[in-house]
């Protein structure tokens, strides 16, 4: 083989796993220095992952190592792919589950005490929340006389057309959000318009923005004490950076195990 296709594969499997996120961080497991080595040998694929601690929940674990899984297997030209998640308390078990394709329940048995598909979707709409929060405090500042009462009145189309609002187009279209420039800007993950006191609303959805971006620098900073040299692989967060949320697709083959 090549060298050429050989490079080639080993791109197309890396940006592959870019679209796996972190459940809690909302940030690529790339972006975030978790792939610790990927070797592409035509149509096998050996990945190791790493996390910033040893004791990282089990089912985050187990999700970011099945989604990549996953997203490889689907490739046209996988024959076999090998992922396996190193240093970590529960590494044996998830190993195991994942070479068996025993799936999240039948890999941890009654220990699975929730299905991923859910838990992916709570991590979902709390990134949904944070993308609102920040569409809207720019909408704020750019409109320094107006107060957050005023929110029930923006729509999408008022926003300013830049990276942070495409997020939030994003980000609405994976929870199944109306993304016309006349639906309201300010709803819950339902799509629900939010009512009464939205400074208090604003406010909750602020204190979920920082949970997210306080959790992603503290976990960095943790990878790069754990592993150093880590900072190399990791790319900066950017405020609002498109995370393409639609494109993380789980085969329906994973998702019937999953539900075992």
């Amino acid at each position: 083989m090549s060298v050429v296709a050989t490079l080639s594969r080993h791109d197309e499997a890396f940006a592959a796993l870019g679209l796996v996120l972190d459940p809690e961080l909302d940030e690529p497991i790339t972006d975030l220095g978790f792939v610790r080595s990927l070797e592409v040998d035509d149509g096998v694929v050996h990945v190791h992952l790493r996390l910033p601690t040893s004791f990282c929940s089990p089912n985050f674990a187990y999700l970011m190592a099945g989604d990549s899984k996953d997203v490889l297997t689907a490739l046209p030209w996988t024959e076999r792919v090998l992922v396996e998640l190193d240093d970590h308390h529960d590494s044996d078990k998830i190993n195991a589950g994942l070479a068996a394709d025993a799936g999240y329940r039948g890999t941890f048995g009654h220990e699975a005490e929730e299905n991923l598909d859910e838990l992916r979707a709570t991590f979902r709409r709390k990134a949904y929340v944070a993308a609102m929060e920040r569409s809207l405090k720019a909408w704020l500042r750019a409109n320094p006389d107006a107060t957050e009462n005023d929110l029930s009145t923006v729509v999408l189309g008022d926003l300013a057309d830049d990276r942070t609002s495409n997020a939030l187009l994003r980000r609405r279209e994976a929870l199944g959000l109306r993304t016309d420039p006349a639906a309201s800007a300010l709803v819950d993950h339902a799509g629900r318009p939010h009512t009464g006191d939205l400074t208090m609303v604003m406010r909750r959805a602020r204190a979920t923005r920082v949970s997210i971006d306080g959790n992603a620098h503290f976990c960095r900073g943790l990878l790069q004490t754990r592993y150093p040299g880590a900072e190399e692989q990791q790319v900066p967060r950017a405020e609002g950076a498109f995370i393409p949320l639609t494109t993380v697709a789980v085969p329906q083959r994973t998702k019937q195990e999953h539900s075992r």
